[in-house]
């Protein structure tokens, strides 16, 4: 699982989708896989009663467990869900693009993400840092900002950095505020100033990169762990892994995922989500008058 990277990637993609989409919405959906079915992992502790999958890993990416979440179909629905209730485009589009941001992301780690399901339960994986949650929140961070997981985070932060023109003032009032009525219900409702947004706004740039920062520095200052440039590390951590995918089973398995998940998204889109698009549409608004 990536630790910084859900944040800071919201900036990016608000910055670079070419129509008007809710900021607020993408980093919900960002956050939102984890947000469902985090706790349990690391554990939750009433009492004397701990409740802990007995493999963390199954239920947090797999099936049966809460693997469907980190699916491509999920972010889909959550999006038309949205549409249905709020009907808000801004916030069905942002939800729906944060939370496939939030699969696509995941699929770097040992354990990846089932990316197709329920069409099929291949879970996709590239292996570039060890998924340690079983090892506990601690020993998760320190085996992530131990390995290449700290890479990935730096990368994150660096294109967040270079794209710094989001971060501006001017482009917060100017192309964030304009696409979310969630921002104006903030100055109303609750009264706060320009300032306090605009602050609320960069919360989590500034959240995330502190992550990046304060984990690294607890990890190799502090605890003094070892850092693993390898390819899957750290060495000294005792990782989740997949089982091995014969090669034509993996091929026969994504093909038919892709032709699920492509078959899926056209009937919802012409079954309900065109439908409920279209009764989404903003008020034209009226012309004004010219004074007589």
């Amino acid at each position: 699982m990536s630790w910084a990277a859900h944040e800071l990637e919201s900036y990016l993609l608000h910055k670079h989708i070419r129509t008007r989409v809710s900021f607020l919405a993408i980093l919900t959906g960002c956050l939102a896989p984890d947000m469902l079915t985090k706790l349990p992992v690391y554990g939750i502790e009433l009492g004397n009663l701990v409740i802990r999958p007995e493999n963390p890993w199954e239920y947090h990416r797999g099936w049966p467990g809460a693997g469907f979440t980190h699916s491509l179909l999920f972010a889909a629905v959550l999006g038309l869900l949205v549409l249905w209730i709020f009907r808000s485009r801004e916030w069905a589009l942002g939800l729906a693009v944060g939370t496939a941001a939030h699969v696509l992301t995941d699929i770097f780690d040992s354990v990846g993400t089932m990316l197709f399901f329920p069409f099929t339960t291949q879970q996709y994986s590239t292996g570039m840092w060890a998924y340690a949650a079983q090892a506990g929140r601690y020993g998760d961070a320190a085996a992530y900002y131990g390995s290449l997981g700290l890479v990935w985070d730096l990368f994150w932060l660096t294109l967040a950095l270079l794209g710094f023109r989001a971060l501006r003032a001017r482009y917060f009032f100017e192309e964030v505020v304009p696409s979310d009525p969630a921002w104006g219900w903030f100055r109303r409702r609750l009264r706060l100033s320009d300032r306090v947004l605009l602050a609320l706004y960069r919360a989590y740039f500034v959240y995330g990169a502190c992550r990046v920062v304060g984990w690294t520095a607890w990890v190799h200052l502090i605890e003094g762990a070892p850092m693993d440039w390898t390819w899957g590390g750290p060495y000294w951590v005792e990782k989740a892994t997949l089982e091995p995918t014969p090669l034509p089973e993996l091929v026969t398995g994504t093909a038919i995922g892709l032709a699920g998940l492509a078959t899926a998204l056209w009937l919802l889109w012409l079954l309900l989500g065109r439908r409920l698009w279209a009764a989404a549409a903003p008020e034209p608004r009226e012309p004004a008058r010219l004074a007589a």
